[in-house]
């Protein structure tokens, strides 16, 4: 179960094969938001609080692209080679 937190790793897509840490879930939408992964660029007007211009900025993925990393098999993993 991918949760707030979680280490996952991108299946497809253009950001495939990297990994990021799940900082948002949108549950009625399977959708999750991963730190560093589908940055989107977005054009915000200027007002009077808040300066204009082109942000970028995490946007959802579904969860299916996702694949859960068990932290502790890595660990194990990097032991062996040694």
């Amino acid at each position: 179960m991918i949760k707030k937190g979680s280490k996952v790793k991108i299946l497809t897509g253009r950001d495939k094969k990297k990994e990021g840490e799940v900082i948002e879930i949108d549950r009625p939408n399977n959708r999750a938001k991963v730190q560093g992964i589908n940055i989107v660029k977005k054009h915000v007007k200027t007002t009077k609080e808040k300066k204009g211009g082109i942000i970028s900025k995490e946007s959802f993925i579904h969860i299916s692209n996702l694949a859960l990393i068990d932290v502790k098999e890595k660990i194990k993993k990097t032991e062996a080679k040694k």
